[in-house]
Protein backbone atom coordinates (compact mmCIF):
# COMPACT_ATOMS: atom_id res chain seq x y z
CA UNK A 1 0.00 0.00 0.00
CA UNK A 2 1.41 3.30 -0.81
CA UNK A 3 0.10 6.40 1.48
CA UNK A 4 2.11 8.91 -0.16
CA UNK A 5 5.44 9.15 -1.83
CA UNK A 6 8.55 10.56 -1.66
CA UNK A 7 8.54 13.20 -3.83
CA UNK A 8 5.26 14.70 -1.62
CA UNK A 9 7.03 14.18 1.74
CA UNK A 10 9.80 15.60 0.92
CA UNK A 11 7.47 18.90 -0.80
CA UNK A 12 6.13 19.05 2.29
CA UNK A 13 9.46 19.30 4.04
CA UNK A 14 10.72 21.52 1.49
CA UNK A 15 13.97 19.47 0.60
CA UNK A 16 15.41 16.47 -1.00
CA UNK A 17 15.57 13.23 0.83
CA UNK A 18 17.26 9.90 0.83
CA UNK A 19 15.08 7.09 -0.14
CA UNK A 20 15.58 5.36 2.52
CA UNK A 21 14.78 7.58 4.74
CA UNK A 22 11.30 8.45 3.05
CA UNK A 23 10.83 4.36 2.90
CA UNK A 24 11.56 4.16 6.62
CA UNK A 25 9.30 7.32 7.50
CA UNK A 26 6.64 5.47 5.28
CA UNK A 27 6.96 2.04 6.77
CA UNK A 28 6.39 3.52 10.40
CA UNK A 29 3.73 5.73 9.11
CA UNK A 30 1.83 2.47 8.04
CA UNK A 31 2.36 0.49 10.64
CA UNK A 32 1.29 3.23 13.14
CA UNK A 33 -2.34 3.55 10.90
CA UNK A 34 -2.97 0.27 10.77
CA UNK A 35 -2.13 -0.19 14.45
CA UNK A 36 -5.05 2.80 15.23
CA UNK A 37 -7.84 1.12 11.56
CA UNK A 38 -6.83 -2.41 11.22
CA UNK A 39 -8.15 -3.87 8.03
CA UNK A 40 -10.70 -0.43 7.67
CA UNK A 41 -7.78 0.85 5.95
CA UNK A 42 -8.04 0.14 1.88
CA UNK A 43 -5.54 0.30 -0.62
CA UNK A 44 -5.99 2.63 -2.39
CA UNK A 45 -6.33 4.47 1.02
CA UNK A 46 -9.73 6.44 1.50
CA UNK A 47 -9.47 10.35 0.90
CA UNK A 48 -8.25 12.22 4.24
CA UNK A 49 -6.29 9.32 4.87
CA UNK A 50 -2.83 11.00 2.84
CA UNK A 51 -3.12 14.46 5.26
CA UNK A 52 -2.52 12.07 8.33
CA UNK A 53 -0.12 9.88 7.02
CA UNK A 54 2.15 12.67 5.73
CA UNK A 55 2.25 14.44 9.29
CA UNK A 56 3.07 11.40 11.13
CA UNK A 57 6.08 10.81 8.16
CA UNK A 58 7.46 14.34 8.61
CA UNK A 59 7.56 14.02 12.20
CA UNK A 60 9.29 10.67 11.95
CA UNK A 61 12.15 12.73 10.08
CA UNK A 62 12.16 15.67 11.86
CA UNK A 63 11.62 14.70 15.30
CA UNK A 64 12.82 11.34 15.51
CA UNK A 65 13.76 11.36 19.01
CA UNK A 66 10.08 12.07 19.83
CA UNK A 67 11.11 15.32 21.87
CA UNK A 68 8.17 16.73 23.25
CA UNK A 69 9.64 19.78 25.01
CA UNK A 70 12.95 21.44 25.42
CA UNK A 71 14.03 24.20 28.13
CA UNK A 72 17.76 25.81 27.53
CA UNK A 73 17.77 27.26 31.10
CA UNK A 74 18.89 24.31 32.67
CA UNK A 75 18.86 22.04 29.93
CA UNK A 76 15.59 20.23 30.37
CA UNK A 77 14.24 17.96 27.66
CA UNK A 78 11.38 15.74 27.94
CA UNK A 79 10.25 12.92 25.47
CA UNK A 80 7.33 11.13 24.44
CA UNK A 81 6.98 7.54 25.43
CA UNK A 82 9.87 6.04 23.37
CA UNK A 83 8.70 2.51 23.98
CA UNK A 84 5.48 3.02 21.64
CA UNK A 85 7.63 3.82 18.53
CA UNK A 86 5.74 6.18 16.05
CA UNK A 87 2.56 7.50 18.07
CA UNK A 88 -0.34 9.38 16.57
CA UNK A 89 -1.84 12.87 18.12
CA UNK A 90 -5.27 13.01 19.41
CA UNK A 91 -6.03 14.95 16.09
CA UNK A 92 -4.25 12.81 13.94
CA UNK A 93 -5.91 9.59 14.97
CA UNK A 94 -9.69 11.46 15.12
CA UNK A 95 -9.31 12.36 11.74
CA UNK A 96 -7.75 8.99 10.51
CA UNK A 97 -10.89 7.40 11.80
CA UNK A 98 -13.59 9.55 10.47
CA UNK A 99 -11.35 9.30 6.90
CA UNK A 100 -12.01 4.88 7.32
CA UNK A 101 -15.37 5.53 8.26
CA UNK A 102 -14.89 4.93 12.31
CA UNK A 103 -16.87 6.95 15.16
CA UNK A 104 -14.22 9.11 16.52
CA UNK A 105 -15.76 9.26 19.94
CA UNK A 106 -18.64 8.79 22.55
CA UNK A 107 -20.40 11.76 21.21
CA UNK A 108 -21.75 9.18 18.32
CA UNK A 109 -23.49 6.70 20.74
CA UNK A 110 -26.76 6.53 22.23
CA UNK A 111 -26.73 5.87 25.68
CA UNK A 112 -30.16 7.89 27.04
CA UNK A 113 -33.13 6.42 28.31
CA UNK A 114 -35.34 5.79 25.35
CA UNK A 115 -38.04 8.61 25.33
CA UNK A 116 -35.56 11.14 26.91
CA UNK A 117 -34.13 14.26 24.24
CA UNK A 118 -31.20 12.78 24.77
CA UNK A 119 -31.76 8.84 24.26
Amino acid sequence: MILFTTSELGALLRQALPQESADLAHDLTLDALRGEVGARLTDPPQPGVKSVALAVAARVLTNPGGVRSEQAGGMLVSYADVQTGVVLSEDERRRLRRAVGMASGAGMLDIGPKGTPWG
